[in-house]
């Protein structure tokens, strides 16, 4: 199907179809694979390129090459003539009939591949004009390539014995050699049987790649005149909104943008904003979320995320920076569907990794459940890659999809924390470089699955610790380090384990400058952790219990003592103290009492044993003013 208003200037001859023409006179059989649903670019016109299928490119080369007849058979409707724009059929059914298949009133043939067989074997030495078939769907006319039935396994050994009696004859003036030639279109070379294939000098593999910057601009300026406001834009908007179309359909082919454009002509988006139209067949969003994200709560968000994480001020600030990018599209464009931004945490336990990443959820989504969280570890054995994508056909656990590709259909606008990244298998990394690179992954149903809209969080503890020679596993930091120290020896070590160890070091390359090493929590730090945390336990009773509870100069001291003697841990270590020195003993001590909403009581004091346990005062005191 073409259409010559559409038409562009003619660009050279895809690879495969030059392969082709190249090999016609060589070989009698050909196997064209990969990439054969889709729209190929064909010039059938002169003058002129425009998409059409891959039959109509195959059958306008072949007919350009000399073949008086191009037949097509697949395994539904069977054998018919493929016939040029106006061309008389009776040339093609005198050839059916002469191989010996009986047509209906439509020119038809049956199918069956026992027929199919037979036919393989007259065309093979038959005479007169050069007749080409052509086989659609050839991966299914088998079932298992493994365990061929009788039918099958006689129609490839035809086949086979077909591709090796074959000879070439003069034809034409000035004549030229000429087979009759049998192209197979499968979705895999290994689709067919392998005794047929391997080792055959008479067949000629044909790959068909996906679409190239150039064949997607060949369509892009096809498709764009069909968009409102072309015909009146100026050469500068018209070239811009054909790079926006080529960039945002960079992995993609040329029949998802004839999806697009009929997408964006059905639901009025001018041909300026076909960046909107892609990113709705994308992830079906019909705006850009990013540019609805209020402003000023980002432009004030350093007080928010430096609230929720303590003593990591260089990070807010760098994770503020990628935000501020990804909202407002500044820096290198966007390539394809890769991700708003990405990030990787590095730096010691309990620092705030995973809490900046809850944080930038809740400043970006106003809650901060919304985020997608994958703990790595569980990730750690070999196929565990197919949790993330699913398993293939056949395998348990096909219905079910994959767990990462399921939630970004679900969710594409998220924030996706991938944590302790170097427990998950090296297999795992392989689909992240993929999302980093590509912005898709494929699934193991076959759908593919965008992350446009997404931002990617990394955290890891690498850099923490390095392994020595003989396998110890020994301190490469410590809080006693100064924080640039830390910094330039943490990032040594990931280079070094991505490298060294993963041999992938493109990983590294993909996430670039945004590699964020936190702090150990100093003193100070902790001091304010320590009084945030406390202050909010006295909060949580007052607002959800209706209990007063203070706690006296004292008691407070002994507490922080307790909770900060020891700050390996971080944060996190600190929650933990304060749990088991305040949160444990005052509910028990409550409880104790039978406290009820409206009591008011005062922690007097607390002391800790050194077996371990605590044991607080409590007094109550009188109704609050």
């Amino acid at each position: 199907m073409t259409n010559p208003v559409l038409a562009v200037p003619a660009t050279e001859k895809p690879r495969w179809l030059r392969d082709l023409r190249r090999f016609l006179p060589l070989k009698p059989q050909f196997v064209v694979s990969g990439n054969v649903r889709d729209h190929q670019l064909s010039d059938v016109t002169p003058g002129a390129s425009v998409p059409v299928s891959l039959t109509a490119a195959l059958r306008s080369e072949l007919r350009e090459a000399g073949f008086a007849v191009v037949l097509y058979f697949d395994p539904v409707t069977g054998f018919r003539p493929l016939l040029a724009p106006g061309e008389e059929p009776q040339a093609a059914l005198n050839a059916m009939a002469a191989l010996g298949l009986q047509t209906d009133t439509q020119g038809h043939a049956p199918a069956g591949i026992e027929l199919l067989a037979m036919t393989l074997a007259r065309n093979a030495g038959r005479s007169g004009e050069p007749l080409a078939l052509l086989i659609d769907f050839a991966s299914r006319l088998i079932i298992r390539n493994d365990a061929l039935s009788a039918a099958e396994h006689q129609a490839f050994m035809q086949a086979l014995v077909a591709s090796h009696v074959a000879r070439s004859r003069p034809f034409g003036t000035p004549p030229r050699p000429f087979f009759n030639s049998v192209v197979w279109v499968v979705d895999k070379e290994g689709d067919l049987p392998d005794w047929f294939l391997i080792d055959n000098p008479r067949i000629r593999h044909i790959p068909i790649g996906k679409p190239d910057n150039l064949a997607r601009g060949v369509l892009a300026r096809v498709l764009l005149r069909s968009l409102a406001g072309h015909a009146d834009a100026c050469a500068d908007k018209k070239e811009a909104a054909v790079g926006a179309f080529v960039d945002g359909t960079d992995g993609m082919l040329l029949v998802d943008m004839s999806a697009i454009a009929q997408l964006a002509r059905s639901e009025g988006i001018g041909f300026s904003a076909i960046g909107d139209a892609v990113r709705r067949y994308k992830v079906g969003v019909s705006e850009d979320p990013w540019r609805r994200i209020d402003r000023t709560k980002v432009r004030n968000g350093t007080a928010t995320l430096q609230a929720r994480v303590k003593g990591q001020d260089h990070a807010v600030t760098h994770m503020l920076d990628i935000v501020k990018r990804a909202v407002t599209g500044v820096g290198a464009p966007r390539r394809g569907s890769r991700p708003r931004g990405v990030a990787f945490l590095a730096g010691p336990t309990g620092v705030g990794k995973t809490e900046l990443a809850k944080a930038l959820t809740s400043l970006l989504f106003g809650d901060e459940t919304a985020y997608i969280r994958f703990d790595m570890s569980e990730f750690s054995a070999e196929h565990s890659d197919q949790r993330l994508i699913g398993a293939p056909p056949g395998y348990v656990g096909y219905d079910v999809g994959g767990e990462l590709t399921n939630a970004i259909r679900e969710r594409p606008f998220s924030v996706v924390l991938f944590d302790e990244i170097e427990k998950a298998h090296p297999r795992i990394l392989d689909k992240f470089l993929q999302v980093l690179d590509d912005g898709v992954l494929t699934s193991g149903r076959g759908d593919r699955v965008y992350f446009s809209e997404a931002f990617i969080i990394f955290t890891s503890n690498l850099g923490i610790y390095r392994l020595e020679a003989d396998g110890s596993r020994v301190a490469n930091v410590t809080a006693e380090d100064a924080f640039f120290d830390v910094q330039s020896k943490v990032r040594a070590e990931i280079d070094r384990h991505f490298k060294l160890v993963l041999n992938r070091p493109e990983i590294l390359n993909r996430i670039g400058d945004n590699v964020l090493v936190f702090d150990f929590i100093r003193p100070d730090i902790a001091e304010l952790i320590f009084e945030g945390q406390v202050d909010d336990v006295l909060r949580g009773i007052a607002s959800d219990q209706g209990i007063a509870v203070t706690i006296t100069d004292d008691a407070r001291a002994a507490l922080r003592q307790a909770c900060l003697s020891d700050l390996s841990n971080g944060g996190r270590g600190i929650r933990n103290k304060v749990e088991s020195g305040l949160i444990s003993p005052l509910a028990r001590a409550l409880f104790d009492r039978d406290a009820a909403p409206g009591d008011a009581f005062s922690v007097t004091a607390l002391h800790v044993h050194p077996e371990g346990g605590t044991v607080i005062e409590l007094t109550r005191s009188g109704m609050p003013s």
